[in-house]
Parts: C-alpha cells; structure tokens; sequence
C-alpha cells in the first residue's frame, strides 16, 4: 500500500496538508474513500474547526462515524456565504449522491412508509419498510408509528377514491370487479389516461402531507357545481368522498389556542445507546399522524454535566428534522415547529425551512401552557416506544444467552440462519433460509433455493437430500471463495518485496471495529462487512436426527463442520438434536432460547410454504403444452382451436395433429409421444 492511498488516519503528515488548506467559514465538506466514492456530506459555520474534530484522539466519536473515519482518503469543501447556504446546499447535495454515512436514522424497517410510485405510469400506492430502495421519483411518507392505523387509513381511501386494486391484472383482457363495482378506474386495461389518474393520485397525495382539510375545501365546490349543473351522481360520489374525508380524522381533536396553523411536535427519549424520537403532525387542530425515528446516540452525556446533555438531545433533535424536511415537498412544511430541546442552529434550520416553504417557519421550545403539554404528550409516547424497545431488547439478549447455555457455545449466537424444506408430495420442492440478528428478523438476508435433485419430482420427496443440497450450495462456494483468495494472497505476498505489516494491521483493527459494531447496520455497510458477518453463529435445520445427520454429512466433507455449529428442531414436542447425539437435549420448550429456536424454525416455515405456493400457482397457470420442446403460444392456439381441449388433443393420433396448420408430422410425433410417454 503505497502512502497516497493510506487512510487519513494513519497519513499524518498528508492529513495536515489538508486541514491547512480548509478556511473557517461557513460552508461544506465531503469526505472520500479511495474509490473516489462519497462517504459523508456535513456542514458547518467553521470548516477547518469541524473537520479537524473528526481526527482528534480526545473526540468520542460514535461507532457508525468511527467506521467512516478510518476509510476517508480525500476531503473536499465548498465554501459558502452564510450558514443557512451552507445548510441548504448540504440538503441538495445528500440528496443527490445519498452518502451511506449521512443516515443518523436507522431505516431497521421499525416502522413502516407509505410509498406513491410516481416513476411509473400509472402510480401504485402501498405499505413498505424500505424507505431508500426505490425510484429517485418515488415519494415516501412517515415513517408511521401506527401501523394498524396506516393501513385502516389506506384501506379507507381505496373505498373513497377509485384507484388501482391489483399489483398485477388479473385478466389479460378486461379489467376485474373492482371495476364494476367502482372501486378502480380499469387502469389494467387503460380505460383512463396516465394524466386523469394522475389528478386522483394527487388528492390522495394530500391526505398524507396533512391536508386533508385543504383536499376538502377543493372539493366541495366541485360538488357544488354539479349539483348545480344537474350531474347528481358526480355530486352524491363527490359528497361521499367529503364525508369518508372527515372520519379520517374524526376523534383525533387535539386542543391548541390556534387551530389555524399547521404544526409539528418533536420529542424524543433516549437511553446511553439510542433514542427514540416522535414527530406528532397537527394540521387544524388535528393530529393527522404520528412519524418515529431511530437513532444512536452520538456520545454517552454525562450525568453530572446536564448542559451536554441538553446540546446532545438539541443537536439530535436537529438532525432529524433536517433529515425529515429534506425528503418532504414544500408544501408539507408545517407553519410552526415544536422541540422539547433547543437546537444548536435554531435560526439556521428556521431560514432554511422558510425559504423552502416560501413562508416564514418558526421554530419554538415551549416551557409553559397548552404547548409545552403538547410536547410533553409527545416525549411519554416517545418513552413508552423507547420501553418497548428496551424490553424487546432484553427478551432477545435473555434468550441468546440461554441458547448459548444450552447449546454450550462460546460466544452469543448474534447471526442465526434457519433451513425448512416445503412440498407437496414431491411436486415443487423449495428450500428457505432466515436469518436472525441478535434474535430479530434480518429480512435482506433471506434467500428461497428451488430444489434441483432430479429425484426429487412429483410422488417422490426426500426431506434429507433436498436439505443436504441446500447445505452445499449455500457454503460450498465460500469455502471455494475463501481458498482461491487464500491462494491469491500467498502469490502476492510471494511476489511482492514490500512490508505490508502496515496494511494487515489496517485490515486487522477494520475487522474489530465490523465485529465491535455488529447489528443489521454493519452487517450492511460494506462487502468487508459481509465477509465477516455472512459465518453464521448457529444453523438451525427444521427436523429431527436424519435432517440433522444428512446436513452434517455434507459439512463434514466441505471440512466445515469444526466451523459451523449445527442443531435441528423437532417439531412435535420441540427438542432439540446435536450432531452425534442419540438422544435430544434436556430442554424445556418454555425456554427463551428454545422459544428463539421457535420463532427461526416458524419464521423459515413460513418463508419456505409462501415460496412453494407461488411456485405452485405458477405452474397451475401454465398450460401443459408449455412444456412441449418447440411449441410456441400461436401453434399452441391453433391446436386448442382444433381439438377445443387438451383431453381431445390427447386422443389425437399424429395423423389427426399433423392435420392442423402449422403443426407438421415431426412436431406431431413430438405431442403425441409427449402425451404416450
């Protein structure tokens, strides 16, 4: 490793040059890996003073920063006027190259969004927990605490207004019931054009941007001016939308002196690690929905210093409203924010918002009255979600540690795949595998494997050869991986005639600092991290001794089994198998390591039963003739015109095949024999 690209860190000298070269004035700094990629966009209103932060030894950096740390090769600034520039260009810029280490919230798919596909022609709208997955032109709303009354609200709004029902068209050539009845407009069939069902979802768009009030007023002198125009069918339809409108919201009154203006109430709880935060959006005097963040907590405040404290929590506060307001429209932005503490740059976020907004935003930290009970409405939900993560957190820190009593294992089971078989008699026989992370779902790292053992068909299954597959193909290649690379790195160390001490002790201390971190967040950060983190702790395999024995087999001869440790699952009285044991654990099923066990062998059942029935419908669906070498979709039309069904069509002699257009007396040979195996 040549000096140029040795991280900042460990290049003193180099690091010097660059902090020499940064002024203090406002404006902004990014921060580069050796790839030349983006790792982080920040502020400031003294860019030498908060560069320099980053590489003091003194500066307790949190853990998702330090990472970032020891990866920055180049620093770049843009020097700017003011620090609400300043503010504002770093909005544009992380929305235009959305640096992973710029995410202070945790998208862990806690609580949902509600996503309006505007890439496409005709948009979609549903529920999801992946906020930074889609389109650039995709828009996401929340996230929402309530998930129940998200998709009360959602299921609402498809029964006032008629939009599409169906992810995929149920009929190739008319639309479904959803059309007859009203309940959508034939988008399936393109009875109405992309621009009118555009308008539509338009107004739903503002039910969700907290102008649901606004949405009426809009609409009640379209109602009005049918019914003028003696069009009362459009009047009643228009009329029922207002009302199903006004329930949205009926028995969500929140008492403030001025319901006229729209607000926003922030407050957040926090432990020594994380922080839960909760937005409250009032609109009218309305609570129109309730958004929840995660986030870590920067540096552990310290109990005797209360002032750190409340710059910690204000500058927290911050960050999340700046993050929030950057991925709303304009028009979303409320009048008047809330904040239980105040913000460091208070005055700086204010302009910023107005000049969005093209209103004057005021940001306020009430301390007495109606307001100051708001935001204390807001800080006991946001420690009530705080105390429910911290339970859900004991429960799977008490059961990993039982199962690692149990199981005699060295070290907490963090990362736990589990392996099911499903299948119907033989017939489409798939494979699932889950992983858990610290007891909870990891829902990226689930895979589906379609059994490809020509055995394994239709009235013939093998649980133990279609787990052993599974097995293989899932560590065979990484073994594979692992030698090839060892022997690459022996050639290169052969050949090369330089001292890389330096870069394995780089390699050394990036490798703690991934194990240090831990959790879904590390786990996808980097392929570095993958390496690492993708050895499981623990495989658990749904089943009972001849599962287990099969699957251990297969990692004895990859010479894995010393590596990987292996446990199967009985389902009827829940016990459980080690290798070479005759006899199952003294165990009781109440447990919370055996109930951890429980909950990867359900989550891997059902994963692997959702998989066989879509493989399953798929096949239903298709014709048998699909399957006929050298048939394709016209001349399968032709010999259903002919024979009108696939009984007569096999009765046919080849003569009688060969008689239809098209179908000449080798093919004919083909469906018939086909047909007489």
């Amino acid at each position: 490793m040549t000096k140029k690209t040795l991280p900042l860190v460990k290049d003193t000298e180099r690091l010097s040059g660059i902090l020499k070269e940064i002024p203090a004035v406002p404006g902004v700094y990014l921060m580069k890996d050796e790839s030349d990629r983006i790792l982080y966009i920040g502020k400031s209103k003294k860019l030498r003073n908060r560069v320099r932060s980053y590489f003091r030894d003194s500066q307790n950096l949190s853990p998702r920063i330090a990472m970032m740390v020891q990866q920055v090769r180049e620093i770049e600034f843009i020097a700017t006027d003011t620090e609400a520039e300043a503010l504002a260009l770093e909005a544009n810029l992380v929305k235009q190259h959305q640096p992973y280490f710029n995410v202070l919230l945790k998208d862990d798919k806690k609580y949902p969004y509600l996503c309006i596909t505007w890439s496409e022609e005709y948009p979609r709208i549903f529920i999801t927990r992946k906020r930074r997955a889609g389109n650039a032109k995709d828009r996401y709303y929340g996230p929402y605490v309530d998930t129940g009354a998200l998709r009360s609200t959602l299921h609402l709004i498809k029964r006032i207004f008629p939009l599409r029902q169906r992810p995929q068209p149920l009929f190739k050539d008319r639309p479904c019931l959803n059309y007859d009845i009203g309940r959508c407009v034939g988008v399936c069939q393109g009875l109405i054009s992309p621009e009118e069902y555009r308008k539509t979802i338009q107004k739903v768009a503002m039910i969700f941007q907290g102008r649901t009030q606004e949405l009426i007023e809009l609409l009640q002198p379209q109602m009005e001016q049918a019914a003028a125009d003696l069009n009362f069918e459009t009047a009643a339809r228009i009329r029922d939308r207002i009302k199903g409108l006004e329930s949205l919201s009926a028995g969500q009154k929140v008492s403030l002196p001025d319901d006229t203006v729209s607000r926003d109430a922030i407050a957040l709880a926090a432990d020594t690690q994380h922080a839960c935060i909760q937005l409250f959006q009032i609109r009218a005097g309305q609570l129109v929905g309730r958004l929840g963040f995660m986030a870590d907590i920067p540096s552990q405040p310290s109990p005797s210093n209360g002032g750190q404290e409340l710059v910690e929590m204000g500058a927290i506060l911050q960050r999340v409203l700046e993050e929030h307001y950057q991925n709303v429209e304009p028009v979303e932005i409320p009048s008047e924010i809330l904040v239980q503490y105040e913000l460091p740059e208070t005055e700086i976020l204010a302009d910023w918002l107005s000049d969005r907004k093209g209103r004057k935003v005021a940001i306020l930290t009430p301390l007495r009255q109606t307001k100051a009970e708001l935001i204390d409405m807001v800080e006991r939900n946001a420690e009530y979600e705080l105390a429910r993560m911290q339970k859900l957190s004991d429960r799977n820190s008490q059961a990993m540690q039982d199962l690692a009593e149990i199981l005699d294992l060295p070290e907490l089971p963090h990362r736990i795949e589990g392996y099911d078989i499903s299948h119907i008699q033989g017939s489409d026989a798939v494979a699932s595998r889950v992983v858990f992370i610290d007891g909870l779902p990891a829902n990226q790292h689930y895979r589906h494997y379609k059994i490809k053992n020509p055995e394994i068909k239709s009235g013939h299954s093998d649980d133990f050869a279609s787990l052993a597959e599974v097995i293989g193909r899932r560590f065979r290649n990484k073994k594979e991986e692992g030698r090839r690379k060892k022997e690459e790195g022996r050639r290169k160390e052969e050949e090369s005639e330089l001292n890389d001490f330096e870069e394995q002790e780089e390699v050394r201390g990036k490798e703690k600092e991934f194990s240090d971190l831990g959790g879904q967040e590390a786990i996808s950060s980097f392929a570095a991290v993958d390496r690492i983190a993708d050895k499981p702790d623990l495989i658990m395999i749904d089943g009972g001794k001849g599962q287990l024995s099969a699957v251990v087999a297969v990692l004895r001869e990859m010479n894995l089994l010393e590596e990987l440790r292996v446990v199967s699952l009985a389902k009827q009285r829940e016990e459980i198998f080690l290798p070479g044991e005759s006899l199952p654990l003294p165990t009781n099923s109440e447990q919370p390591g055996v109930q951890l066990l429980r909950r990867v062998r359900d989550e891997a059942h059902r994963f692997a039963i959702g998989f066989h029935r879509d493989k399953r419908s798929e096949r239903m669906k298709r014709s048998r003739l699909d399957e006929i070498p050298g048939l394709g979709h016209h001349r399968q039309k032709q010999l259903l015109a002919h024979f009108r069904s696939i009984d007569y069509l096999r009765l046919a002699t080849p003569a009688q095949l060969a008689e239809v257009p098209g179908i000449g007396p080798r093919l004919a040979q083909q469906i018939y024999d086909y047909f007489h195996p």
